[in-house]
């Protein structure tokens, strides 16, 4: 029984009736040079890519005077850069609203918020990730201050 009968009757394709016929059959097998696994490799190599090969890695540092600026926060985000958000000559109502607006769009994109400071946030793409807190020297520093 050739391949080919074998793989046909296994997948349901020939009855066991006509796999007697062809096998009667006189059969020429034609034989097929594989070439050697050397030349089968991807020609375009791994699919691993170095995070040093973005030469456009830039943080930008962006203290807004009003709500205004914020979608200019977002686009920066959207170009999957790491933008720093100080917050402290804006009113506090506004902060607010450029705070829930910077949230939404890095939930948007799934990247990450975290304050780095008294009215200081770090946003980040999905390309960067944030590790450590910040809030528990905060905490001490809040707490040194108290002590004087």
């Amino acid at each position: 029984m050739s391949v080919m009968n074998k793989f046909m009757s296994f997948l349901g394709l020939q009855e066991q009736e006509e796999i007697v016929e062809r096998e009667q059959l006189p059969v020429e097998e034609e034989e097929f040079e594989t070439p050697p696994v050397e030349t089968r490799k991807n020609p375009r190599g791994n699919n691993v890519v170095s995070i040093h090969s973005q030469k456009n890695v830039k943080v930008i540092l962006h203290e807004p005077r009003s709500y205004d600026e914020a979608q200019e926060i977002a686009d920066h985000l959207r170009s999957h850069r790491t933008v720093v958000v100080n917050l402290q000559r804006v009113r506090t109502d506004q902060a607010l609203r450029i705070i829930d607006f910077l949230s939404g769009t890095v939930y948007a994109l799934g990247g990450g918020i975290s304050k780095i400071g008294g009215n200081i946030f770090l946003c980040t793409p999905d390309t960067v990730e944030i590790s450590g807190t910040i809030s528990e020297i905060l905490a001490e520093e809040h707490d040194y201050n108290r002590m004087r």
